[in-house]
This record gives C-alpha cells, sequence and structure tokens, in this order.
C-alpha cells in the first residue's frame, strides 16, 4: 500500500509516499519551510500544500514535534503557544479532507527504525534520539511504543529543558563544533542513561549522518548507534503508522 509520511520539524516540514510494506520511500522527499511564526494556521496550510503536491488521496500519517494524545497536542514545545490544546488531526482534516494519524514525531521516527531499521528485532527498552531544533525521543520495551517518552524536556541548569542546550539547533545557533556540541550531548546521554538506563540507544534526525564526528565524545556505557534510515525515518514512520491509530510495533 502507497501511503502520505509527513514529518513536521522546527525549521522543515517534509513529505513523500512510502511503501507500507517495504518501508521503503517511493518518491523524493518533498520540503517546506517551517513558517514563522509557526502559527496552527501557518503549518496546516504548509501541510496540505504537501498533500496537494503528492496529488494525493487516503490516509496520511504525520509526526508531530511535540507531545499527542488522541490527536491532541498537549505542549507547544518548539511551536508557537497557540498550538496547546489544539486537535491537530481535526485540524488537518478540516484542511485537507483527509484522514490524519498524528503521533510524536521522535515516535514515527522509532516507529520506523523498530521495523525496518537497526533496531528491528531489538529486545529490551531502546530509546530513539531524534537531534533536530529539538531532542526527541521515541521509547520501545520488546519491540512494543511508549508513546511520548519526551526526554529532550529534562530541565538544566539555567535552561528550562536540556534540549535548548543540547541540540542541533544550539551546535548551530552557537556555532559550535562536533567536539564541543558532542560533549554536551553525552551529558543529555548520560542523564537519559541515569534516569532509565536502556539497553540500546539510536541516534535519527539530521546531525546522525555525521555520526562519526562526535563518536568519540559519547561515554557513557549504553551501545550508541546511528540509524540507517538517518533523517528520512520520521517520514517512513508516519506513513505506516496511519494504518493504526495506536501504533504498535
Amino acid at each position: 500500500m502507497t501511503l502520505l509520511g509527513i514529518d513536521v520539524g522546527g525549521s522543515g516540514i517534509k513529505g513523500a509516499l512510502v511503501d507500507s510494506e517495504s518501508g521503503e520511500m517511493l518518491t523524493e522527499r518533498f520540503r517546506i519551510p517551517t513558517p514563522k511564526p509557526r502559527t496552527p494556521e501557518a503549518m496546516s496550510n504548509v501541510i496540505a500544500e504537501i498533500v496537494q503536491h503528492f496529488d494525493y488521496s487516503g490516509k496520511v500519517g504525520c509526526g508531530f514535534p511535540t507531545i499527542i494524545k488522541k490527536g491532541v497536542c498537549k505542549s507547544p514545545g518548539n511551536l508557537d503557544p497557540s498550538w496547546l490544546g489544539v486537535n491537530v488531526e481535526e485540524l488537518l482534516e478540516k484542511k485537507t479532507g483527509l484522514d490524519f494519524t498524528v503521533i510524536n514525531d521522535a515516535d514515527a521516527a522509532g516507529y520506523a527504525t523498530m521495523n525496518y531499521g537497526v533496531g528491528r528485532g531489538k529486545e529490551g527498552l531502546v530509546v530513539m534520539i531524534t537531534i533536530g531544533t529539538g531532542l526527541g525521543s521515541g521509547a520501545f520495551y520488546n519491540g512494543e511504543l511508549i508513546p511520548n517518552f519526551e526526554l529532550g524536556q529534562i530541565p538544566y541548569k539555567k535552561y528550562e529543558k536540556i534540549e535548548l542546550w543540547a541540540a542541533g539547533s544550539a551546535m548551530e545557533r552557537e556555532e559550535l563544533s562536533y567536539k564541543k556540541w558532542g560533549k554536551r550531548f553525552n551529558t543529555f546521554l548520560e542523564y537519559v542513561e541515569l534516569i532509565i538506563s536502556p539497553d540500546l540507544i539510536i541516534l535519527g534526525g539530521g546531525a546522525s549522518k555525521d555520526f562519526k564526528q562526535f563518536k568519540k565524545k559519547i561515554k557513557i556505557e549504553t551501545p550508541v548507534i546511528p540509524a540507517e534510515l538517518q533523517n528520512h525515518a520520521g517520514i517512513i514512520g508516519a506513513a505506516v503508522a496511519s494504518l493504526h491509530k495506536a501504533p504498535k510495533v
């Protein structure tokens, strides 16, 4: 089955058609910069534009960069505060006329990685960390998704949440080298290891493709590996999640 997956990020909104059986992208991804301000009206218009680009009619899966519960945004995250309390699924369905399934973006990336990537068949507690504007995290126990596991929201020193200090956007904003940023990211992983003691950590998002440049700065005992699907995982996972309102591996 061909499905449309959309990955909503703080800097860009991307979409592609995906084969639900193989997990392969059937088209090149189509990307539009995330509008500023990141309001529901502006962002839903961009998502509708992506749907129109593919001339698509069918179920749509959408990975969203914050906590989503039963389709409702429970935290604005790095988006506009006006997102709080919005039923994202209903908003996008009204905007496009299509059936939308909206899940946390890190959950979507993890869902793809656990079904089609390096996480396939992995037992125990596996955590997928997506490195981008924020630090998303998707958790799986023996293949079962634990939704909305937002570890990037941990407070750190003067920062309201550690992702403001250790996400990929912080590296870009402060023009940090991978060496300096890698130390920050390792601090974040130390908290993850201390709090939940995972069996495996998989890295996704834009920075995952450059893992070799900061690998030596990762000092935790938990194995850390990059995701094969890299920054396509969010699109793939969102597309396949559209087959399941409550996605399970």
